[in-house]
This record gives structure tokens, C-alpha cells and sequence, in this order.
């Protein structure tokens, strides 16, 4: 019989404590099962080949070992992976950096297709010690002499099936004679075809075998639901979920530490009863959480996945995905928190539009359809919280504890002065004000903006700025032009020649921004700003189609 593998803590694998900080910081106490046989391996030097399914923790099973070895005095190439897609070049980089978050002078450099390749030069004269490339920009690179592997010592094939499929067998082979032949090299694969094996057998020299089989997927019993949300927007997103469902309990997962804090403070703050759940909290302090759970008196749970470890709550309705996991495992255990004995559950996932590969990642890896599903709109919202006040309201009544007050009103309506008021005017007006909160007020904008994206629902969004005396500007930049707030603030303060103060707020998405500024500086902006050049792309400003608080209408289209 099969002995079960025993388990390994990152605090205790043998390498630096800075690194051993940043896996912290990331969340992560215990190694997933590629990560245990795979670290050690490469480590001590050797070369290893990895049947793993995407999903298992392959980066850190690679990087962890990859940063520790590195001598980050030297500016060279001295680690390379390759992966079959950008997307994949895009997330192994963010994975790799959050381990570098303490090791500054370790650089690391993303080449892929797509974008600017001048853009990669100057990056690449950075002088970085890894490279996290896909074959085909690499050998443009290797071609043009930008980039030189004569110092390579760590080399990395992840997905190296997907890189086959997509026809780089001849890239691979060609970068492979080209590096130096005393290297470390280590290949990671969902399946081992004869293709990958002949790539082992010729390039590899004596590796460990690692093989990593997938454990079955199934829950049958949870409505699984994804909606494409902005990071500043998912808090909000969240508490109309919980509004218009009205879920008695919920439990929340992040994947650090401190968004637990910080969304659970968040939570307080909007008056939901909620308490966080991490690794750091003293036994006495995980005891009293859990028992206000079991008491009944707590509505949310924000935890993480090693904190949620060992719960075991069968009356959860609703599993939130605050962060989609690093691991698709661990995407399994979450929503498994509901829809437990023989009742159903919901799992609704927030996911921002760069992060749409993982969602396809971890459906691929679950058999599971995970639906797209929009934002409550306000009207919904009002709606479930009208009838919650109603039903209060029938409690009072059942239990006489209106009569008093009804009697206050009928000699408050027998003043002449309000003969044309009614009772029902009375109680529609006290029902107002009870459900129009400041914070459902707040909702309207951001459903106008944000709603009909989320499917691509036909119509039009209203953009409005955010007074009276500011015209709201369009900008063709966003986040993805490498484009922060500060920068379109020192772009409209420098060449838009307009005083800070007269900037008003900004909105940063993806393709395009939107600005508020002073009413009357709109047009000087427009003049100054229109047409120049941002790093490398022309710019485009204009008055939102009005802007003005009155007007204003953008459809989908021009988005």
C-alpha cells in the first residue's frame, strides 16, 4: 500500500530568509506535492523532468530553487524559462517577482510576441539575470544579438507539451545547442508523448523523475459563477452580492494575509458582521471567531486557504473568490466549503480581465463549467432590502408594538395643515428613507458604468463626472500602456499647462481612462494634450461626449 508523502513547510526547506519572508508575505506555509519532490532535486543541482498537471504550483516549484541559486552580483542571463504563451510569460513573471520582493537586485525580464520588441530592448539593457520568454520572440532576440545565453546555468521548460503542440520544437531545439551544455535544466509537463521523452532523453542529463497525478474533480452540489470586476471595484461587487442574496453566512477567500485584514476591516466598516481568519492570529483568537461562527453571529468569514484548513462548517451558502487562487487544488477546497450535506451552494469568482486565463486554467483542470453572471443592479438591491424592512415591520406589528406610535400619527395628520397627507404617504416616506442609504445612492454610478460590461449587454453608459463644475475627458491610455494615475496627473500638470487643484478625479481602466477636470480648463487640455506622443503611442483626448453632469452619454462602441 502507498505510504502518504509527509508534508513539507516552506519554513523549514534550507533556504534564505528573505526568501522563506516573501513566500510568506505570498501565502504559502505548505509545499503542494510538485513543489515537495521537485525543490529539494533542484536544489542540490540536478536535472529533473516533472509530469504535473497546470495548476500544481509549478512556478514556485521551479523558482524557489532558481532564486536561491542565483549569484544576483552578476549581470548576465544566468536563468531562463521558457512557456508556450504570453499569458503564461505574464503570470511566471508576477510569480517569480513576488519572490524577488525581497532580493531588489534580482531582475527579471518578461519576452513575449505582441508586444513592443524596442520596448524589450530597453528593458533588456536592464541587465537581467532571468528571462521568462516565449521561443519564438527569444529567437528574434537571439537572432538581433539582444539577448546572449553563453552564461546561462538554469533553464526551464514549463508546459513543454503546449510548447510542442504549437509547433516550437524546431525553436526549442535551437535554443537548447545554443546554451551552454553544463547547465541545470528542468522540464515541467502535463503529459509525457514521445516527443518530450526524446527532448528528456537528449537534453537532460540523469534528471529525477517526478510524477504528479490528478486527484478526480468533482462538486456536483455548488452553482459555480465568475464576474469580470476591476481590483477597486470587487468590495463593492461583494456587498451587493451578500445584499441581494442575503446570505446568513458566507466565507470569503483571499490569498495574503493583510487583504484578510484589510477587506475585513473594509466589511466593519459597512456594518457587515465579519471577522478575518489567517495564519498569524494566536489559537485564542481563531477560537473566538470560530465560535461567534457556530453561535450564529457572524454574516462573513474573509480567510486564507491555510487558515481555512481544518474548518469544518456544513450551513456556508456562498464561497467568494475575493483573489482567484494561485492553485487550482486549492480552487477545489474553496468552494467545497459549501454545498455540503446534501444542500447546494454558490461560488462566485471575481476575475480581472488580465486574469481571465487563469478562470480557463482552472476550468480546465475542474471538468467544471463556471458560468458568467452580472452585477446586482441598484433596483435589485433596493428591492431585497425593501422587503427586508417589510418583513421587520410585520414582526413590530405582530407583536402590538406599533399601536402607540399609530396613534402619534393619527393626531399628528389631524392638524390641518396636512389634510392632503396620508398614513401610507407617512409610511412610504419612513420605507425611503430607511433603504436610500448613502450607501446605495453611492451603487448608482457604478452600475451605470459597470453592469452592461460585464456580458457585453447592448446599450449605452452613462459617464459622469464627479460635480457640477467638472468636465470628464477621455483618454485612448490606460493600465495596459504601462500608465499610472500619477503620470496622466503630471502629463495634464506639465504639458496640459493646468494647476494640480484643477484636477478633479480619475478613473485608470485597462484601454482607456477618464479624467475630471475644472470646467473651465477642458478645452485648454484638449488643445495642449491632443496629438502628442506617450510612450510611443499618440495621444487622444476629448470631451466625453459632453461630459458635463447634465449630458454625457458614452455607448459601447466608442469603449
Amino acid at each position: 500500500m502507498e505510504t502518504e508523502k509527509e508534508s513539507i513547510l516552506f519554513e523549514n526547506l534550507a533556504i534564505s530568509g528573505k526568501l522563506k519572508r516573501a513566500v510568506k508575505e505570498m501565502g504559502f506555509v505548505e509545499a503542494t506535492p510538485v513543489q515537495a519532490e521537485s525543490i529539494m532535486p533542484i536544489l542540490e543541482g540536478r536535472d529533473l523532468v516533472a509530469q504535473a498537471p497546470t495548476g500544481t504550483g509549478k512556478t514556485c516549484a521551479f523558482g524557489i530553487p532558481l532564486i536561491e541559486g542565483l549569484d544576483n552580483r552578476q549581470e548576465v542571463v544566468l536563468g531562463l524559462v521558457l512557456c508556450p504563451t504570453r499569458e503564461l510569460v505574464i503570470q511566471t513573471t508576477e510569480e517569480l517577482m513576488r519572490l524577488t520582493k525581497f532580493k531588489p537586485s534580482v531582475r527579471i525580464t518578461p519576452i513575449y510576441g505582441g508586444q513592443n520588441i524596442e520596448r524589450q530592448i530597453v528593458a533588456l539593457k536592464k541587465r537581467p539575470q532571468i528571462l521568462v520568454a516565449t521561443p519564438g520572440r527569444l529567437m528574434d532576440h537571439m537572432r538581433r544579438r539582444t539577448i546572449r545565453l553563453e552564461h546561462l546555468q538554469f533553464l526551464v521548460l514549463d508546459e513543454a507539451d503546449e510548447m510542442l503542440d504549437m509547433g516550437f520544437r524546431e525553436d526549442i531545439d535551437e535554443i537548447l545547442k545554443s546554451v551552454p551544455e553544463k547547465r541545470q535544466t528542468v522540464l515541467f509537463s502535463a503529459t509525457m508523448s514521445r516527443e518530450i521523452l526524446e527532448i528528456t532523453r537528449k537534453y537532460l542529463h540523469d534528471p529525477v523523475r517526478v510524477q504528479i497525478t490528478r486527484k478526480e474533480v468533482t462538486v456536483s452540489t455548488v452553482e459555480q459563477k465568475y464576474l469580470e470586476v476591476s481590483k477597486d471595484q470587487k468590495l463593492d461587487v461583494l456587498a451587493r452580492l451578500i445584499d441581494v442574496n442575503h446570505f446568513k453566512l458566507s466565507i470569503v477567500f483571499c490569498n495574503t494575509k493583510r487583504m484578510v485584514d484589510e477587506l475585513t476591516e473594509s466589511l466593519q466598516a459597512r456594518g457587515y458582521s465579519a471577522e478575518g481568519l489567517h495564519g498569524d492570529m494566536r489559537q485564542m483568537q481563531r477560537d473566538r471567531v470560530m465560535q461567534r461562527v457556530k453561535r450564529g453571529e457572524l454574516e462573513i468569514l474573509v480567510a486564507t486557504d491555510v487558515a481555512a484548513r481544518g474548518i469544518d462548517i456544513e450551513d456556508i451558502e456562498a464561497v467568494f473568490n475575493f483573489d482567484l487562487p494561485t492553485d487550482c487544488e486549492y480552487y477545489v477546497h474553496r468552494i467545497g466549503r459549501t454545498g455540503r450535506a446534501n444542500r447546494t451552494g454558490v461560488s462566485y469568482s471575481f476575475v480581472s480581465r488580465r486574469e481571465m486565463y487563469k478562470l480557463r486554467e482552472i476550468m480546465r483542470y475542474t471538468h467544471a463549467k463556471i458560468k458568467p453572471t452580472r452585477v446586482p443592479n441598484v433596483s435589485e438591491i433596493e428591492e431585497v432590502r425593501t422587503n427586508r424592512v417589510l418583513e421587520e415591520l410585520l414582526e413590530l406589528i405582530r407583536d402590538g408594538r406599533q399601536l402607540h406610535c399609530a396613534e402619534l400619527i393619527e393626531k399628528y395628520l389631524e392638524d390641518a395643515e396636512h389634510e392632503d397627507v396620508t398614513t401610507l404617504d407617512l409610511a412610504a416616506a419612513f420605507l425611503s428613507r430607511e433603504i436610500r442609504s448613502e450607501e446605495l445612492e453611492k451603487l448608482k454610478d457604478f452600475t451605470a458604468v459597470r453592469s452592461d460590461r460585464q456580458l457585453g449587454s447592448g446599450g449605452h453608459r452613462r459617464i459622469l463626472p464627479a460635480d457640477r463644475n467638472a468636465t470628464r475627458l477621455f483618454l485612448n491610455i490606460g493600465k495596459m500602456d504601462q500608465i499610472r494615475k500619477k503620470n496622466i496627473a503630471d502629463l495634464f500638470r506639465d504639458r496640459g499647462r493646468i494647476p494640480a487643484r484643477k484636477i478633479r478625479k480619475m478613473e485608470l481602466l485597462d484601454k482607456f481612462s477618464f479624467i475630471d477636470v475644472s470646467s473651465d480648463c477642458a478645452n485648454k487640455c484638449v488643445k495642449n494634450l491632443n496629438g502628442i506622443r506617450l510612450n510611443g503611442r499618440k495621444l487622444k483626448v476629448e470631451i466625453a461626449n459632453g461630459g458635463r453632469q447634465d449630458r454625457g452619454w458614452l455607448s459601447k462602441k466608442q469603449a
